[in-house]
């Protein structure tokens, strides 16, 4: 984990984390409507903006405690523990089994994927507009918006973190984010490239991808 370019991205660190699940995309509008209609729950930023209408589109605006009351709503849902991932999940998803990779697809640049200078022009696109670069087929890991993870979020961590299942730091004022952006001028992130905004903050390039807790023999 880390070693990237970032200052907040070392020392570079080898982990071992317990099997986990990661959903393939992120949280859709319709997934999240769902979780409207049924909680009662306020709607996200932007709910109303037809740029984020498309029922296949992320679901986007949610701030880091409405993605951790969608999580409780799954697990009550599907009697299941669902949660947000840790950002050593994150970032271990997106390296698949590779000691170094620069990116989720590998070490090309952002422009070697399909129509990078014609995409994202006014906002998110579709979880399955595109078919998936990644090697255990995960999509928009990196792209398309910033994802929240379930750690505080501190420049310094790698320091100090421990090399099983890190959590974060106890407490913090920002929550860790992971993946790329649509509003950004580079719409695609580093691997290990890290993020972090308030947990109260609702942005329109802001959701959430789903993970769970496995057992070594793929049960939960």
């Amino acid at each position: 984990m880390g070693g990237g370019s970032g200052r907040d991205e070392g020392p570079r660190h080898q982990l071992c984390l317990r099997p986990f699940e990661l959903a393939r995309t992120p949280v859709t509008r319709a997934e999240y409507e769902t979780f409207l209609a049924t909680a009662g729950h306020p709607p996200p930023a932007g709910f109303d903006d037809p740029r984020f209408g498309h029922p296949n589109m992320p679901a986007v605006g949610l701030s880091w405690h409405d993605a951790a009351e969608f999580c409780a709503f799954v697990s009550e849902r599907d009697h299941r523990p669902t949660r947000l991932p840790t950002e050593a999940e994150w970032e271990h998803a997106a390296l698949a089994g590779r000691q170094t990779a620069l990116y989720p697809w590998g070490d090309a640049p952002p422009e070697s994927l399909p129509d990078y200078h014609t995409r994202w022009r006014d906002g998110p696109e579709p979880v399955d507009l595109y078919p998936s670069m990644h090697p255990l087929g995960f999509v928009g890991l990196g792209e398309n918006i910033h994802e929240w993870c379930s750690d505080w979020y501190a420049a310094d961590y790698y320091e100090t973190s421990p090399n099983h299942d890190p959590l974060g730091p106890s407490t913090g004022h920002r929550k860790s984010s992971r993946g790329g952006a649509w509003r950004h001028a580079v719409k695609v992130s580093r691997c290990a490239a890290r993020s972090s905004i308030p947990p109260d903050r609702r942005y329109t390039d802001y959701g959430v991808r789903l993970a769970r807790d496995t057992s070594s023999d793929g049960t939960t």
